[in-house]
């Protein structure tokens, strides 16, 4: 009788293109590409996109939730730091606003677009989509008060002219962001970790209402300590890849902006759209099996991550950094930011969302990409 060959995991796609991805990241990285270069680096970006979805997976079913998207989470707003300070440092005064309107991108992307085509998802599965209100409110009261110290007060603050904070101003908002940072953390995965537990939602025989309990883990075997290291390191190999490539398209994306006559922020919403691409395809599938928290953890952890990392360290980069930074939203953009808090303070405060919440977060973000177009 014959034996199958078992193929090695060498060879598999998901080991293979976050490889090839960086490869050309190497190749590309500070030269001007011409039209099929570009396409090229943009297939290997979508290629790696789609593995660090995979390597998330495998890392988060080793370690289990909430540990599992707060290292997705983090692995991404680490290497967008880098990508922002990057691309502030090559682009001189045009730049200065970068790091305002990819942060701000960052947080309506995930507090409307994921969390809504999450709720969507979840509700056309079990009609209802159910999470933790607890974990959930912990997490969007951190977003609202560091979207509030770091992009709003800017605006209103009389130390220097316009929507800048002085030097002191914005050493408070870098320690204040760490500061609250590092608290969120403590509670998310010590203090009250189960607030963040996936919810199971079960019928109960007697009152034939829902029965709520914490899924702790998967059906599945995790992986071995070996898969889940390797899809770490392949994870980082992936990210690497997916923020390197989008800077070396960048240059390619300003130039289309600037062509077609659109504000500069597009270029910032754009490279929101690239960098948070991996987190969107993960907490879909998260929510097609049923684990909306995870979801949400996954969206709001990336918008306390972004805006907590971020502000330090633009506030570190800005000693070497020579041009104004400007971080005040303007006020289109800050109405946008009190709805938003408004509409996912009384999505969460239930504990259950429908299809109609879903809608009504995907409208906010309609509204706000419409309006970065044409403002």
């Amino acid at each position: 009788m014959g034996t199958t060959k078992r193929r090695s995991p060498l060879t598999d796609w998901t080991v293979l293109v976050p490889v090839v991805a960086l490869v050309a990241l190497v190749f590309s990285w500070g030269r001007e590409l011409p039209g099929f270069a570009v396409v090229i680096v943009a297939l290997c970006l979508a290629g790696a996109v789609l593995a660090a979805v995979h390597h998330a997976e495998v890392v988060a079913h080793r370690v289990g939730e909430p540990f599992g998207s707060l290292i997705l989470a983090v692995a991404v707003t680490v290497i967008e730091v880098a990508l922002i300070v990057t691309l502030m440092a090559d682009g001189g005064d045009k730049s200065a606003s970068l790091a305002r309107d990819t942060v701000f991108a960052a947080v309506m992307i995930t507090c409307n677009g994921i969390v809504g085509v999450s709720l969507l998802v979840g509700a056309l599965r079990n009609r209802v989509a159910v999470f933790n209100p607890e974990g959930s409110g912990a997490a969007l009261a951190t977003v609202a008060t560091l979207a509030t110290l770091s992009l709003v007060l800017p605006t209103f603050t009389t130390s220097k002219p316009g929507p800048e904070f002085s030097t002191g101003q914005l050493t408070f908002a870098a320690v204040a962001s760490l500061a609250l940072y590092g608290l969120f953390i403590a509670v998310q995965t010590v203090r009250h970790r189960t607030y963040f537990l996936p919810v199971d939602t079960g019928r109960d025989a007697d009152t034939g209402r829902d029965a709520d309990t914490y899924q702790v883990d998967d059906h599945a075997a995790p992986p071995t300590d070996r898969a889940a290291l390797l899809s770490l390191g392949l994870l980082l190999v992936a990210l690497v890849a997916v923020v390197g490539d989008a800077k070396a398209v960048s240059p390619t994306i300003e130039t289309a902006v600037a062509k077609a006559g659109l504000p500069q922020a597009v270029v910032g919403v754009i490279i929101a759209l690239l960098v948070l691409l991996p987190e969107t395809l993960a907490a879909v599938r998260a929510a097609r099996r049923d684990r909306v928290q995870t979801s949400l953890n996954l969206a709001y952890g990336s918008a306390i991550a972004s805006i907590g990392l971020t502000i330090p360290a633009i506030a570190l980069a800005s000693v070497w950094l020579s041009g104004p930074l400007l971080l005040g939203l303007g006020p289109v953009h800050m109405v946008l930011l009190a709805l938003t808090v408004v509409v996912s303070t009384l999505t969460l405060a239930p504990g259950r969302a429908t299809l109609l919440q879903g809608g009504v977060h995907i409208v906010v973000l309609a509204a706000y990409l419409f309006l970065a177009v044409s403002p």
